[in-house]
């Protein structure tokens, strides 16, 4: 039999989002900034990139980064959408008893999620890496209802110790150790495989966003400058200059195919 403190304790840390929570923002503020610093140099240049994009850009950062790695985008995508459900599930959204009704409407907010984030992940990067990630991030929703059948997670307000759902079904051991490996492999995605990704993306020497190569003039001298472009000022652009390492405005720009600036990090 469970200790009703834990019971009380792990509701609560899910109704927080758990620890993919923590992860989530640890990333989502953590990476951006380093993948700024590591690609155009650090310290002041940093600074100057970040006002240079003003605050309502930032996000683009942590956008781009993700737009430009399938394997981020997918493996983020799916951690999203477990801990969306979680959340949900702690506070009482997911039925847990028995009856078709509940069956189906659990089966519904098991499958829209996945297949939303299905549907985004192939807009950007194709069909198979849409659908290996609406796989997994069914697979990992599909295993927090285990969860709740098995009486690993217990549903909003309910306490006790039995593993038995409402109905009295005892669930088997293949169950129970499903709900095992589902929370092991939600654990090693979110706390392992989501921070390593983000920081390797950050560290790759890529540019998180279009690279132009400008027409820039400073004083009476016009020269053709390689920019990270920041923002758009009329018909030309704002952004980090290459060549110069300072925020210049360029005229006439044109896009370049590669997006390195730099040598990844691990070379």
């Amino acid at each position: 039999m469970a200790h009703p403190d834990k019971e009380a304790e792990e509701r609560s840390a899910d109704s927080k989002g758990g620890p993919g929570h923590t992860v989530l923002l640890a990333v989502a503020f953590a990476v951006p900034v380093t993948k700024v610093a590591y690609t155009v140099g650090g310290g002041a240049a940093a600074r100057d990139v970040f006002v240079g994009m003003e605050p309502a850009n930032w996000p683009d950062v942590l956008i781009g980064m993700v737009l430009t790695d399938p394997l981020l985008a997918s493996v983020l995508a799916v951690v999203v959408s477990r801990v969306v459900f979680a959340l949900f599930a702690a506070r009482g959204a997911v039925p847990v008893g028995g009856g078709v009704v509940r069956a189906l409407q659990r089966v519904a907010l098991t499958v829209v999620n996945p297949v939303a984030m299905a549907v985004l992940v192939t807009c950007f990067f194709g069909p198979w890496w849409g659908l290996g990630t609406g796989l997994a991030a069914y697979a990992l929703r599909k295993g927090v209802v285990v969860e709740y059948r098995t009486g690993r997670r217990r549903p909003h307000g309910r306490r006790g110790g039995s593993h038995q759902g409402d109905d009295g079904f005892r669930p088997p051991r293949g169950l129970r150790r499903a709900a095992a490996l589902e929370q092991w492999a939600a654990l090693v995605l979110t706390m392992f495989a989501l921070p390593v990704l983000a920081f390797v993306a950050a560290l790759d020497g890529q540019a998180w966003t279009s690279i132009v190569r400008c027409e820039v003039t400073e004083a009476t001298r016009t020269e053709s400058n390689r920019l990270i472009e920041l923002g758009r000022k009329g018909n030309g652009v704002v952004g980090w200059n290459l060549d110069t390492e300072e925020i210049s405005n360029g005229t006439g720009c044109t896009g370049e195919e590669s997006l390195y600036v730099r040598e990844p990090w691990w070379r």
